[in-house]
């Protein structure tokens, strides 16, 4: 087994907070072009390298250079077989794993792209993949797409979408002196939170992984002058939708939640939306990894870029060593036994002439 722990620690050493990635980038492209066989492209500060065999499958692996900032855990430290550092799990372990393999497996089974790219952390607008695919479809193309988010070497099929609503709720202005004058909005938001707490939760199951939809009030604004009677309140609602629903038919669901609580006059906002993706288990290459290695598989309940391969048309999976719940975290770390199981399960992937049938 190659080093994969230091391999890792060396990655780490690299500050890439997001928007300032250009460094790792450099060094990321100018290892890849010094393997024989790869065809790379740099756009922006992402970087992008592809097999050219003529296989009849293409598999990518996609991974995202950019940390969030740092919380006394910038340096890396190895202790035994534990990595600790800023990105180590999220998902620089990921990074080393993808490296490796361009390295070790110069002829795969079937042909690869290997997708580095900046401004996963941050705004959508600065997402490298996205960029990718509206500027350069042709590069991040493939029949089947692995992304390495940290998911300590389990499939965490898919994912669910994203959606946030701001519900404004209408009063009317009056002195709190005769607030009988007025009309209270921010009395009204009891009702719309009180029919928000009383949702229970969609657990559609596909392909075997059970996803949770959740509905959330994550914001509230309102309130004129400390002797005011509002007549405005605004609610922001997150929804976490299963890859079963369209946007559309999540936010039907959540406006038949408010349907008693809302009024001709109020104010209804989607702010913005992701869409899901479904597991995609049924393609020969996720099958292959879910099967190869007796790998547990779960539904992802977050949402990450395995949406933007499932819109082009191409099923995806998340599958990456670290534990997820330590991303952002200042106890960061990933385990060396994660990073290797990570890794043999995609090298089977690249090896294996069954896994491109």
């Amino acid at each position: 087994m190659p080093d994969l722990l230091q391999r890792t620690a060396d990655l780490v050493a690299v500050a890439s907070e997001s928007l300032d990635e250009a460094t790792l980038a450099d060094q990321v492209e100018a290892e890849l072009r010094g393997i024989e066989g790869l065809t790379v492209d740099r756009v922006g500060d992402n970087v992008v390298a592809r097999t050219t065999q003529g296989r009849d499958t293409r598999l990518v692996l996609a991974g995202h250079l950019d940390t969030v900032p740092a919380n006394g855990n910038a340096e890396p430290r190895i202790e035994g077989d534990t990595l600790w550092g800023l990105g180590s799990a999220d998902m620089k372990g990921g990074l080393a794993v993808m490296l490796t393999l361009a390295h070790e497996v110069p002829a795969p089974a079937v042909d690869v792209t290997y997708i580095f790219y900046a401004g996963e952390e941050i705004a959508a607008v600065h997402n490298g993949l996205a960029h990718l695919f509206r500027d350069r479809p042709d590069l991040v193309a493939g029949d089947v797409a692995l992304l390495g988010e940290p998911t300590d070497a389990l499939i965490e099929a898919g994912c669910q979408g994203s959606m946030r609503v701001a519900i404004t709720l209408a009063g009317h202005r009056a002195h709190t002196a005769r607030p009988w004058m007025g009309r209270n909005a921010i009395h009204r938001a009891g009702a719309l939170l009180t029919a928000l707490a009383a949702y229970e939760s969609r657990r559609p199951v596909l392909d075997g992984c059970e996803f949770r939809e959740s509905v959330e009030a994550v914001a509230i604004e309102g309130g004129v002058a400390g002797n005011v009677v509002p007549d405005r309140v605004t609610i922001t609602v997150n929804v976490r939708f299963a890859p079963d629903r369209t946007p559309e038919e999540a936010e039907a669901g959540l406006r038949d939640l408010c349907d008693d609580v809302l009024e001709p006059e109020d104010d209804w906002k989607v702010v913005d939306v992701a869409i899901a993706a479904p597991p995609g288990l049924d393609h020969p290459i996720l099958a292959a990894l879910r099967d190869g290695g007796a790998l547990g598989v779960r539904a992802k309940l977050g949402w990450t870029d395995v949406a933007r391969f499932a819109a082009a048309g191409i099923p995806a999976a998340n599958f990456g060593p670290g534990d997820p719940t330590l991303a952002h975290t200042p106890e960061e770390r990933v385990e060396r036994t994660s990073l290797d199981t990570a890794y043999r399960a995609v090298r089977a992937l690249l090896t294996t002439d069954g896994a491109a049938r």
